[in-house]
């Protein structure tokens, strides 16, 4: 699923507590979940990041919560991911680079993939500390890679972390043009319009221009911004990379 180079980043797990110390922590994660999802849900998302410098566990809580069934929870706690791991990492960077290792070892076939949500989430805090976690971005734009069986699932999300990206850091992502021109004939329209998208953001909308069959494409896609989830068409999204500047 994710290449050698990737797995070298991941290493090996972490050997699991003791069976006293994991009820504890469950008993505190339940009433932090409780707390962090009523913040989510009403798109309050610093105070996440505040609690994150106190008690560093709201990472694996705010992890849990991007799968949450609520569409608005799930991607506001990705976004509170990169707010709340920028604020632990200014204290210390190793311990936020062990959650991306962590994501990236969801995405492996050890795991079984099962990280929905894990290139939003590293795109997210790369967004947030890029000079602290520069060496994860070529790796983020490898996961456009994946194994086509693999792909589908992740590539509309890997797409969008790259963009995230590219708003803080735009030269350096420069090499995931190709591979994101690529995703302009994706099948999936999630893919065909987060490429567009990615595209203006890495400053390269005029790519979009050769594919004109987009600009009449008016497959829906769910699309996050700011805390927002809006529905657009994958046309809107060529036309606004088209006339996108930074």
């Amino acid at each position: 699923m994710i290449g050698s180079g990737v797995r070298a980043m991941v290493g090996e797990g972490h050997r699991s507590p003791p069976r006293e110390q994991e009820v504890r922590l469950a008993t505190c994660d339940r009433s932090m979940e409780k707390q962090l999802r009523e913040w989510l849900g009403k798109g309050q998302l610093w105070p996440i990041a505040d609690l994150a410098q106190q008690n560093r566990r709201v990472l694996s809580v705010l992890s849990a919560l991007t799968f949450d069934p609520e569409p608005s929870v799930a991607w506001r706690a990705v976004e509170a991911m990169g707010l709340a791991a920028g604020s632990v990492a200014d204290e210390d960077a190793e311990f936020v680079r062990g959650h991306l290792r962590r994501q990236l070892w969801l995405l492996s076939d050890e795991s079984g993939g099962i990280g929905w949500r894990a290139p939003e989430i590293i795109g997210e805090i790369i967004h947030a500390r890029p000079a602290l976690f520069a060496d994860f971005m070529p790796i983020l734009i490898s996961l456009l890679d994946m194994e086509a069986e693999d792909a589908v699932r992740f590539r509309a999300g890997t797409l969008w972390a790259i963009g995230r990206v590219a708003q803080v850091k735009q030269e350096a992502m420069q090499e995931a043009i190709p591979s994101v021109v690529t995703c302009l004939n994706d099948p999936d329209p999630r893919s065909r319009g987060m490429a567009a998208w990615c595209l203006g953001q890495l400053g390269a909308g005029e790519l979009v221009a050769s594919h004109r069959g987009l600009l009449c494409d008016d497959s829906p896609v769910d699309f996050y911004h700011q805390g927002q989830i809006t529905t657009r068409s994958v046309a809107s999204l060529a036309r606004e990379a088209l006339t996108f500047r930074d």
